[in-house]
């Protein structure tokens, strides 16, 4: 479910309680649709996450870091200088509409109190942060909004705060629950489900189904209701107010079977019966977490790497059509035999030909002595078209040779961009990215900036993880890590892993002197796949070798090796970090 305006009124509790008093110690902009402040009392910090991007908006505390870039933006910056060292006031709901009016005490340039407010909108694709002066004008937001993309509400500096148009629907906690459900009853042509949606301001599609299940034990329309189903409906109202009221929250979130996340909410669900297992927390902000991070990882990379993939694409692209003309061009110098054999044709019968024709017709002695019919220019003399088509064979051999060469790297080039393209898709961070692009840069693809000073990171540790039986897995991030860990770190008997025919990682099975097991095999064999552009498919084919038997080609690409000793295992794509 989305966040709807219940549960962000418990999530606004929630977070007042350690939030108002708290000083604002750090401000970071991960990406451009997410602000991060860094909270600090006397005993404790924690980091209030706001995303206003229009698949998971959000406010809740959080447990994970982003990663900031290494150079804030400016909007990052001017929030700096509004709100470091600034005190949260109050938090405070706009009924129970989507929006938070964060107030804070603040101190200007010259070191006088002011007032600032964030006001955060968790309203879909409209969501957004937006900074206020103590005067409701708009300092700078997240999402600037003009004229051309809503004429009704501009989000621009120096311009009015307005509120987003009120729904007219009931209150849970001004209206009764009487009240109520006779404006719901009284929507005859609809279903119960649709009607609670359509009455009841602060819920989301999710508790008016859940709603209508514990009214009828399913959806039934609003005209089919009994008198008894009406008296529950009345009693369901009210158990909602009590539970708003009193903050009665029980935040919750569900599976299925094979773990992967259904629903979420702040009160136990029942309309999905035995289908789905309830999983409680003790906080409601660990809910958002736990359904939006890893979803919002991968969208936080791709974005950063968006830039990475349109390059690594186009040159896909391009090397792509570059072998494609190179193979043309191949086929039609195919026929440089042909061009010899009508030279050598010509020379041994130059007696009987002469100048002036533009066809001669003679015996091919390499073909049974049928005649021929060779395409001359009748301007030149026999001689001169044999030294013609010899020179025209000479050129085409060249040209074979050339060719074949250009192709064969080509074909290396677009299996090495594919591997980084499959490099690009599980990258997470900055840093990862940064090294994506100087392997790039050291391979020849990319233009390495001049006048810049980079910022030296240190590398990257290859990834490691456990297998069965005490035995390490150790895993390479991208070519040059590959590279590296083939050839450097591994010993000439630990056993390497790569799918096969496929881009992905190199995956090294550490022996330490010891014979591998079974279960161990398995576990590199099944990393090999998940680390790999192929892992959705199913069964994979893992090929797997000793490390002494891997050769680097001189002057090939980074992660390329060839190996001819080699055995293969079918297996499924595992996640390492996840419990067999």
């Amino acid at each position: 479910m989305a966040i709807d305006g219940i549960f962000l009124h418990f999530l606004k509790n929630e977070i007042a309680d350690f939030a108002i008093g708290a000083k604002v110690d750090r401000i970071y902009l991960p990406t451009k649709y997410e602000l991060v402040l860094s909270l600090r009392t006397r005993t404790q910090t924690k980091r209030l996450f706001i995303s206003v991007s229009g698949n998971s908006p959000r406010i809740n505390f959080t447990e994970y870091s982003p990663e900031n870039p290494m150079t804030p933006p400016m909007l990052c910056m001017f929030l700096r200088k509004q709100l470091s060292g600034a005190v949260i006031t109050d938090i405070k709901q706009v009924g129970f509409d989507r929006i938070l009016l964060i107030e804070l005490d603040a101190t200007n340039e010259i070191g006088d109190r002011v007032k600032r407010t964030l006001a955060v909108e968790i309203m879909a694709q409209y969501s957004n942060c937006i900074l206020l002066d103590e005067n409701g004008i708009i300092l700078d937001a997240l999402k600037r909004v003009d004229a051309s993309k809503s004429s009704f509400r501009e989000i621009l500096p120096q311009r009015e705060y307005k509120l987003p148009p009120q729904q007219d629907k009931a209150d849970i906690i001004k209206d009764t629950p009487e009240k109520i459900a006779e404006k719901i009853l009284s929507l005859k042509e609809k279903k119960l489900s649709s009607a609670i949606l359509s009455v009841l301001g602060g819920i989301s599609p999710l508790i008016s189904r859940e709603l209508a299940y514990r009214v009828t034990l399913g959806d039934a329309d609003i005209s089919a209701l009994s008198d008894s189903a009406k008296e529950r409906l009345v009693h369901e109202i009210a158990f909602l107010a009590d539970t708003v009221r009193e903050n009665k929250v029980r935040p919750c979130y569900l599976t299925d079977d094979n773990g992967n996340y259904i629903d979420f909410s702040y009160m136990p669900l029942t309309l999905y019966d035995n289908s789905a297992k309830v999983n409680f927390t003790e906080t409601l902000s660990e809910i958002p977490d736990i359904f939006y991070f890893e979803r919002e990882r991968l969208q936080r990379a791709r974005l950063k790497a968006e830039d990475l993939f349109k390059t690594v694409a186009n040159l896909i692209e391009r090397t792509s059509k570059k072998i494609s003309l190179q193979r043309e061009e191949l086929s039609s110098a195919e026929d440089a035999e042909t061009k010899r054999i009508y030279a050598e044709l010509i020379n041994a019968n130059l007696y009987s030909l002469s100048k002036g024709s533009d066809v001669y017709e003679i015996a091919n002695y390499y073909d049974d002595y049928k005649l021929v019919k060779i395409p001359v220019l009748p301007h030149l003399a026999p001689s001169a078209n044999a030294q013609r088509y010899y020179k025209e064979y000479r050129k085409a051999q060249t040209a074979k040779k050339m060719l074949s060469e250009l192709i064969e790297k080509g074909l290396s080039d677009l299996e090495y961009l594919l591997s980084v393209q499959d490099e690009l898709s599980r990258a997470e961070t900055e840093r990862e990215l940064a090294e994506i692009r100087t392997e790039l840069s050291a391979a020849g693809f990319l233009k390495r900036k001049t006048g810049t000073k980079n910022k030296k990171n240190a590398p990257l540790p290859v990834l490691e993880f456990n297998a069965p039986d005490g035995f390490k897995v150790y895993v390479g991030r991208n070519n040059l890590q590959n590279d590296t860990l083939s050839f450097k770190r591994a010993s000439k008997n630990d056993i390497w892993f790569h799918v096969q025919k496929a881009p992905g990682s190199h995956v090294i099975l550490y022996l330490e002197g010891r014979e591998p097991t079974p279960s161990a095999m398995e576990f590199a064999a099944e990393t090999a796949a998940y680390f790999s552009s192929v892992k959705d498919r199913g069964m994979v084919e893992v090929d797997y070798t000793k490390v002494r038997n891997l050769k680097k080609p001189p002057a090939s690409n980074p992660g390329f090796v060839i190996y001819h000793i080699y055995s293969t295992i079918y297996v499924k794509a595992l996640n390492p970090e996840r419990d067999k």
